[in-house]
């Protein structure tokens, strides 16, 4: 009887032991509890890498080497973009009369590097 009651012991325990969810190769599809919110931490955004190609996609229809359809100024240099920045995140964040680009709005991505680009120094490369 006493063997049967070792075996039946070592077994649960072995069991219990074996089916522990703390183990570090936990794979269960849990979310990571603390993820990485920025993942680049010392990338910067600048005018060459993020900012040019924003502009060229939104704005040079208008904003080109000659602006067009009543457009004020060219923001076709790093130059004329950095020295118009805070006009720049003024009107893409605007919603009513006034925003650019007037055909639709930017992503709020595309809007945070305009933000970013300003905060980071405005950094051409």
């Amino acid at each position: 009887m006493k063997t049967k009651l070792f075996i039946l012991l070592f077994t649960v325990c072995a069991l219990a032991f074996n089916c522990s969810s703390s183990s570090d190769d936990d794979n269960s599809g849990t979310p990571n509890p603390n993820p990485d919110p920025d993942p680049q931490p010392n990338e910067k955004v600048t005018y060459d890498a993020d900012i040019k190609s924003i502009l060229t996609s939104n704005c040079i229809s208008c904003h080109g080497s000659t602006p067009t359809q009543n457009a004020p100024m060219s923001l076709t240099t790093y130059s004329q973009a950095k020295n118009y920045i805070d006009g720049i995140i003024d009107r893409i964040n605007r919603t009513g009369a006034g925003k650019m680009p007037p055909s639709g709005q930017l992503s709020t991505a595309q809007k945070q590097a305009f933000e970013q680009w300003k905060t980071d120094g405005l950094l051409e490369n």
